[in-house]
């Protein structure tokens, strides 16, 4: 998997939160140890779930939060085998991050539009720092990604886990 230098790498860690670091390394894990050629959406929810409290409290109920992981769980033993060895790309009109950010990172097209999204959002909080839930609205706002179908899959609100997350100017 292509990686940013050193430098991108660092720069963007000082862009978010710890936790948001260890929901992207994480991912970046999941996607090697299940030989997809990109870390995608469906990586990033699940790091998300996993890894960043104020992400996993977004979910209605414990339950539905396990039903999430359990679908994503599958992912390598079924459940979205088809999306191995593929591109996720994303048909919404969320910005993707310009030049070797995007794909040359090793990151899909639809999970580069959700790190750009998320940024914006951290942005309209007036917040140089990136958090999980902006992440997680930013995944949710995009109906075309994995992690939208993993969504839909377990029964969950898009629109409802967004709401859940807060308003960007709502958060602190």
């Amino acid at each position: 998997m292509p990686r940013l230098p050193a430098v991108r790498r660092a720069e963007l860690a000082d862009a978010l939160t710890v936790e948001l670091v260890t929901v992207v390394t994480g991912a970046r894990r999941r996607a090697l140890r299940d030989g997809d050629r990109q870390v995608d959406t469906a990586h990033l929810l699940h790091s998300l779930v996993e890894a960043d409290p104020e992400s996993a409290a977004a979910f209605e109920s414990p339950q539905q939060r396990a039903r999430v992981l359990g679908y994503l769980v599958q992912r390598s033993i079924g459940y979205g085998l088809r999306w191995q060895r593929s591109v996720e790309d994303t048909g919404s009109d969320l910005p993707v991050l310009r030049g070797s950010e995007g794909a040359a990172a090793g990151w899909s097209p639809a999970a580069a539009a959700a790190l750009a999204g998320a940024f914006e959002r951290a942005a309209l909080r007036g917040d140089g720092r990136v958090r999980g839930l902006d992440l997680l609205a930013a995944l949710a706002a995009d109906p075309g990604n994995r992690a939208a179908e993993v969504l839909r899959r377990a029964g969950v609100d898009r629109h409802g886990l967004a709401a859940r997350t807060g308003e960007p100017s709502q958060q602190v």
